[in-house]
């Protein structure tokens, strides 16, 4: 057997498995492995800070924090702070007007160290954080502070529902298809050990297990596998929901998506996400398979479909393959044309691949910047 057929083949089995077969895998393990007992009721309510780094968030903010103060929790121990990173807007007096109990008015400097700085002006036993533009259902704040009932868990995360906020050719993301995906996979994962990454949107701390990060990282990817070094669980909680608004267009996404893997890869090569130290085999197995093969699906798609056409004439079965992948390719380019829904999730893994991999071209060439812009049409 030739290297060239080799290296085809190991390609190819990367990736079914990466989106197949780990799915598959985890399935499996679940039913056959004991499921980790549901939390205990709080016996006590813990005080709660809720947290929202917002640039120009003027429009949103006074829904957020009214979002806020009307969760199901008491007024008394819940603490709402708005972190104005460098707005130009009048996002900290609306903050103010709609209630908020701190609103720190930041320099230019970065959703992280806005978040670092909501923290330190706070002090709360529990850090929750949340996005400017998530409507956080009334009792999310309760069933996600309810997994700190275990002291093992030093992190947790909800479940944010996507929902489109364009119409007609303006409303081609997929975004929601795939997170529903994502979110199978992070509820086994945190059936089974822990998560591999976190959302932004919902998520949560305890102030002992609340760490400092590199700016240029972000804390939905870093959180979940640093908790797991230092001895903490990191788990998906899908009974803490929010609702936020995707980007519509794919177009839009796409440049979400390029530049928010800049800073994952930032995490990737420099966080400490590739060293194995702390996390024992089972999550080991799922760093891999969920995101390093995750992330380096590009290339190995690439790998493969130049090794398939240098294989071309040797058996059917390499003509089959290129024309499989070259499908997929032409699905995608359809995509653009025809409204099909399996053309728009093609067009949709296609172009997310693809940013995944830009984004690691970004990160390389210029760094990761540490400021965000919102992503159109989200608000």
């Amino acid at each position: 057997m030739s290297v060239l057929v080799v290296v085809f083949w190991v390609s190819v089995a990367l990736l079914l498995y990466a989106q197949l077969g780990y799915p598959l895998l985890l399935w499996v393990l679940a039913r056959l492995l004991p499921a980790r007992p549901d939390p205990a009721p709080l016996r006590e309510e813990p005080t709660v800070v809720l947290i929202v780094a917002a640039h120009n968030e003027g429009g949103v903010i006074g829904a957020k924090v009214a979002n806020a103060l009307a969760l199901d929790w008491p007024r008394e121990r819940l603490e709402v702070v708005v972190c104005a990173d460098g707005c130009d807007d009048d996002t900290a007096s609306r903050a103010r007007e709609a209630g908020a109990d701190r609103v720190l008015e930041l320099e230019r400097c970065g959703k992280i160290p806005a978040l670092d700085a909501g923290v330190a002006a706070s002090s709360g036993e529990l850090l929750v954080f949340s996005d400017a533009n998530v409507s956080l259902e009334p009792d999310a704040l309760r069933e996600l502070a309810r997994a700190f009932a275990d002291p093992a868990v030093g992190y947790a995360c909800g479940q944010v529902q996507f929902v489109q906020a364009g119409v007609g050719r303006e409303a081609d993301n997929q975004e929601g298809f795939y997170w529903r995906y994502e979110m199978a996979l992070r509820s086994l994962e945190s059936r089974l050990r822990s998560v591999t990454a976190g959302n932004g949107g919902i998520q949560a701390t305890r102030r002992s297990s609340y760490i400092v990060i590199d700016p240029r990282m972000d804390h939905d990817i870093c959180f979940p596998f640093q908790m797991v070094k230092r001895g903490w669980l990191a788990l998906y909680v899908p009974s803490a929901r929010g609702v936020e608004k995707m980007v519509p267009s794919i177009g839009g996404e796409f440049a979400r998506k390029r530049r928010f893997m800049s800073h994952v890869w930032t995490t990737v090569l420099r966080g400490g996400m590739l060293s194995p130290r702390g996390y024992g085999l089972r999550y080991s197995l799922m760093i891999l398979s969920h995101r390093v093969l995750r992330y380096g699906a590009t290339a190995l798609h690439a790998i493969a479909l130049i090794t398939n056409a240098l294989l071309l004439g040797r058996s059917w079965v390499y003509d089959a393959c290129l024309v499989l992948q070259l499908g997929l390719l032409a699905a995608a380019a359809l995509g653009g044309l025809v409204r099909a829904r399996a053309l728009l999730v093609a067009r949709y893994y296609v172009a997310m691949n693809l940013a995944s991999t830009l984004g690691l071209w970004d990160h390389l060439r210029r760094g990761t910047p540490l400021s965000w812009e919102t992503p159109e049409g989200t608000r």
